[in-house]
């Protein structure tokens, strides 16, 4: 499996960025693609997650519909839109293919991350 992530970069508090996280390699339909997230000295945080088949997704709580999963199945490539971005959201976030929903290091494979920093 690879993974690879895009559209990292600098913006403004209250700003948007998306992600995007190209996909490969899979054999089966069974896994969760996860965001998850690092900020500088803290630890790995779970950002949300997506099923295979592109359907429901689920946030952590401090998201607070701030944040948009979604996948485009034709190029398997899954996305995160992020709005109302906050300093606190300055960090490393990399897809990650998991078994289950909460994913924060039982992760099956990473993606290298891209870096997302929020600064007035």
């Amino acid at each position: 499996v690879q993974l690879v992530e895009s559209g990292g970069g600098v913006v403004q508090p209250g700003g948007s960025l998306r992600l995007s996280c190209a996909a490969s390699g899979f054999t089966s339909n069974d896994y969760y693609i996860s965001w998850i997230r690092q900020a500088p000295g803290k630890a790995l945080e779970w950002v949300g997650s997506l099923y295979s088949d592109g359907r429901r997704p689920y946030y952590a709580d401090f998201v607070d519909d701030r944040f948009t999963i979604s996948k485009e199945n034709a190029q398997n490539t899954v996305y995160l839109q992020m709005n109302s971005l906050k300093l606190e959201d300055t960090a490393l976030y990399f897809c990650a293919v998991c078994a289950r929903i909460l994913c924060v290091d039982n992760y099956v494979a990473r993606g290298q991350g891209t870096q997302v920093t929020v600064s007035s």
